[in-house]
């Protein structure tokens, strides 16, 4: 497939793709808003913290909560999971499969977003959805979500989201997954809606490129920034939740960021800057970041013996 010209890691200003992924993805995230519900607040572990007014303040509607997807709402690539789903409905083959598998043990022994990777991965799911039908692919996430990412939901996240919601709020997923599966996790968690990366479309079929870029890095920014104006938010008010020091641009813009399961990175710049942070990992992971671990929490499934060899040498 051809390049795309997409935003390299390197790179942190905004670009005028950035502004357009933002804007398109804003814009198919009003559209796909998704309604409140009753789901219960699940609790979680967190660092010690110095004590903080009350956050959120209730009834405070011009404020609004912006949340990374992966590994920070859900453990793992949503890019990853919805390939695996796809896989087993023959929409490519085994070695297309082994792709993914090895993207998604780095990723959950990394712990962090490597760009070339999940560049791979965007790459691979546009050549595979080309020519298929929005409606179809949305049908399938359903079914995939319920099979691969359900069970894979962080419960401290999760909880901070609902503290939004019972606040009177509106909450948003922010991520480089497409906005189709974004909006589905949205929806299943009773959130109001998601930014994504926006697929083209033309008469319901998808065509193989995007609009704009990935939402990833400075479009992320552009993306709550556009959507805040939209929706008349006082950023100043709103808040953000990440674990990749690649969203510091997202985390930047509004008035209380959040590092959740931070990369070494992000960690550091939170700490610097007195960002409140958050921890739900378990095991190993944890231990490795000097966290308790939280109660409760699986470890990821998957990962292989070369993957973990690896990426002790790349240590």
């Amino acid at each position: 497939m051809a390049a795309l010209g997409w935003l390299t890691p390197r790179r942190r200003s905004a670009t005028a793709r950035s502004v357009l992924a933002g804007e398109a993805a804003a814009e198919a995230a009003r559209k796909t808003s998704a309604a409140d519900d009753d789901a219960a607040l699940l609790t979680g572990t967190s660092e010690e913290a110095p004590a903080e007014p009350v956050f959120p303040v209730a009834g405070d509607v011009r404020a609004a909560a912006f949340f990374d997807l992966d590994n920070t709402v859900m453990q793992g690539a949503a890019i990853f999971h919805f390939g695996r789903g796809l896989y087993k409905r023959k929409f490519f083959e085994r070695r297309e499969l082994t792709r993914f598998a090895w993207q998604q043990a780095w990723f959950r022994l990394a712990g962090v977003e490597d760009p070339e990777h999940m560049q791979d991965a965007r790459d691979s799911a546009l050549s595979i959805v080309k020519g298929h039908r929005v409606s179809e692919l949305m049908s399938i996430g359903e079914e995939i979500y319920d099979e691969y990412m359900a069970d894979r939901i962080w419960p401290g996240t999760r909880a901070l989201a609902q503290a939004h919601l019972d606040a009177g709020q509106k909450v948003w997923l922010v991520t480089a997954a497409p906005v189709e599966t974004a909006t589905i996790i949205a929806r299943r968690l009773g959130l109001t809606g998601a930014l994504g990366t926006v697929a083209e479309s033309v008469d319901g079929v998808y065509t193989g490129r995007l609009v704009g870029e990935p939402l990833h890095g400075p479009a992320k920014a552009e993306a709550v920034r556009a959507l805040a104006a939209a929706e008349d938010l006082d950023l100043h008010r709103c808040a953000a939740y990440s674990d990749s020091h690649n969203d510091i641009p997202m985390l930047s813009l509004v008035g209380h960021p959040y590092a959740i399961n931070p990369d070494t990175k992000l960690r550091r710049h939170a700490r610097a800057r007195d960002w409140r942070l958050r921890d739900y990992r378990t095991g190993r992971k944890a231990a490795k970041v000097g966290i308790p671990a939280a109660a409760g929490v699986g470890a990821l499934a998957g990962g292989t013996a070369a993957a973990v060899a690896l990426h002790r040498r790349r240590r």
